[in-house]
């Protein structure tokens, strides 16, 4: 599978809210070394676990949907996550499922996201039976269904794959090891059943206690041999009451971790530890712990470090600036061109944005390509099309109702404003 993301990436959670030890950021003003970011959260409307809902916290939607196009432009990523501490979801019927996916389909089309961010936590994912391969739980069931629905709702008014990323806590992956049953090993058949569309994997290695590895040892949060331990287990995979789970590969593994000590109640690693433990996990550097790699080779295709959070890593009061995001350039060297990478040279602008009347495309595209312009409304309903665009059209939204609308030509995608 081609990947959709960065690579190789520094993936950060972003607040959207003020916090006066870890305050808002703008989104368009966050480290450029960021290459995937992920906004925190979209939750369950009040009454319920399983209709989404998101609203910026400290600017305006218009504000908030330029300010992710600004980092599109730059080739970062900007993906929802779902659910956080706070706020667990269950899908325990088919109707919850239907709205969950309904709901969600309308928040990533509204805000333009790249992808979707699994960070189920608390009472969200529990085990009561079944296996890895086989689960019996509903919540479960209706989950892994739910994302394979709203990855092709996306696929259909885009062209191209929704990103799906995981951030479980331990002991919904690895511990899995100690016992299959209530949340320990409950993301496994999540992990398992959505193995072929998932981006990238990064568990969190904080909050956790202690965890066994493959090797049968135990291994506590905050050292090099639980990094080392944790990531090489989901690659390797390993063995559980529940049946076998069956690791993922390297570039679909990435290290989480909190930026500085504030950031988590347990975990903070300091960064020449973190070094260390992703160096001899690349391959690069000497084994730092006890932990000793089932493949002494190491795995060069890692792909990368991911953080709560973003603020937490922009504060001088906890570690200093950007400290985590500097950690992760010195580990993995080629970063300075890494926001380059993904930036499309085929681009198209609509403007005014927003507009009452009409809209201005000014299509880079060679004239050779034959290229079609679709309007969408954010459910997925097309309400207009033309073929073969010339390198500057003007369209007519004069009756168009006032709302918000997806343009897409080709592969390129922008969000409209009618007024």
């Amino acid at each position: 599978m081609k990947a959709q993301a960065p690579n190789p990436a520094l993936i950060g959670y972003f607040h959207n809210w003020q916090d006066a030890n870890a305050p808002y950021i703008q989104l368009d003003q966050i480290d450029p070394r960021y290459n995937i970011i992920d906004i925190a959260f979209a939750v369950p409307h009040s009454g319920t676990d399983y209709k989404m809902e998101f609203s910026p916290d400290q600017v305006s939607q218009l504000t908030f949907i330029s300010q992710i196009q600004s980092l599109q432009a730059q080739g970062k990523k900007v993906i929802i996550s779902m659910g956080g501490a706070t706020a667990p979801i269950s899908l325990d019927n088919i109707a919850e499922r239907d709205t969950f996916i309904s709901s969600m389909t309308n928040i990533i089309s509204i805000y333009g996201f790249d992808g979707i961010d699994i960070d189920f936590e608390g009472s969200s994912l529990s085990v009561t039976g079944g296996t890895i391969s086989a689960p019996v739980d509903l919540p479960i069931i209706n989950l892994i269904e739910a994302v394979r629905q709203i990855m092709s709702n996306y696929y259909s008014l885009n062209h191209h794959r929704l990103i799906l990323t995981m951030a479980p806590e331990t002991a919904f992956v690895q511990g899995g090891q100690s016992a299959y049953g209530g949340i320990w090993g409950a993301y496994l058949p999540v992990i398992d059943s959505l193995r072929d569309s998932i981006e990238i994997l990064h568990v969190q290695l904080y909050n956790s206690g202690s965890m066994y590895g493959i090797d049968g040892n135990v291994y506590t949060q905050g050292t090099a041999d639980f990094i080392v331990a944790m990531c090489e287990a989901v690659i390797q995979g390993f063995n559980t009451s529940g049946g076998m789970f069956t690791g993922l590969s390297a570039n679909k593994i990435a290290v989480g971790l909190p930026a500085c000590t504030m950031a988590a109640g347990g975990g903070f690693t300091d960064t020449a530890t973190v070094k260390a433990a992703i160096n001899y996990l690349r391959g690069n550097g000497s084994q730092p712990g006890t932990y000793t790699l089932v493949n002494p080779s190491g795995y060069p295709a890692l792909r990368g470090m991911m953080t709560w959070s973003i603020n937490w890593d922009a504060v001088t009061t906890c570690g200093t600036e950007y400290e985590f995001a500097d950690n992760f350039q010195s580990i993995f060297q080629n970063t300075t061109s890494i926001v380059q990478t993904e930036i499309s040279k085929k681009s198209l602008f609509a403007f005014p944005n927003p507009t009452s009347e009409s809209l201005q495309i000014n299509n880079s595209y060679p004239f050779n390509e034959s290229k079609t312009l679709y309007i969408y409304t954010t459910s997925g309903v097309k309400i207009f099309e033309k073929a073969s665009i010339k390198e500057k059209e003007t369209v007519d939204l004069s009756d168009f109702p006032s709302g918000v609308y997806i343009l897409n030509l080709g592969n390129y995608r922008q969000i409209i404003i009618k007024q």
